[in-house]
């Protein structure tokens, strides 16, 4: 496939760290996201994201039912998206997440879609800031082993 036309206007908002983890998941775009174009649409790029995100908490050690246990919530606050080419069906993509920074009770994770794994093929680049909400309902500070996780000393 040739280079993006667009990369010259929206250069990478980011690219995962070498001395940080880096989650992976791999997806088959499906018939039913495709848009009227016969691409996935950008709304089910952000679902992508989502699912991603929380496969890599999970991976982390932070399962959606251990969270709820520990009364737990994350919340998505802003997400930042750069669309640089287009998926269609059938295309094996691969969703990474990596921890750009924490801040007291938020953390930003940037996040990328490679068509086929490849870096030089890349569809997507994101920056997601999340709050970190506990029991209360109120806004908490990120939990030290979250950061661990992270790779990011608490």
């Amino acid at each position: 496939m040739p280079p993006c036309p667009l990369r010259a206007f929206f250069p990478d908002m980011s690219a995962p760290p070498t001395d940080a983890p880096v989650h992976e998941v791999k997806l088959v775009v499906r018939s039913y996201e495709l848009d009227s174009f016969d691409h996935v649409n950008h709304a089910v790029f952000l679902h992508y994201l989502e699912h991603a995100r929380f496969q890599t908490l999970r991976a982390g050690g932070f399962p959606k039912e251990e969270m709820a246990r520990k009364g737990w919530g994350v919340y998505v606050v802003r997400i930042e998206v750069d669309y640089l080419k287009e998926a269609r069906e059938g295309d094996e993509l691969t969703v990474q997440t990596w921890a750009e920074g924490f801040r007291r009770t938020s953390m930003v994770l940037g996040q990328r879609i490679l068509r086929g794994g490849d870096p030089d093929d890349q569809l997507l680049a994101a920056l997601v800031t999340a709050v970190w909400i506990g029991e209360n309902g109120r806004p908490m500070r990120v939990p030290d082993e979250v950061r661990s996780a992270f790779g990011v000393a608490p």
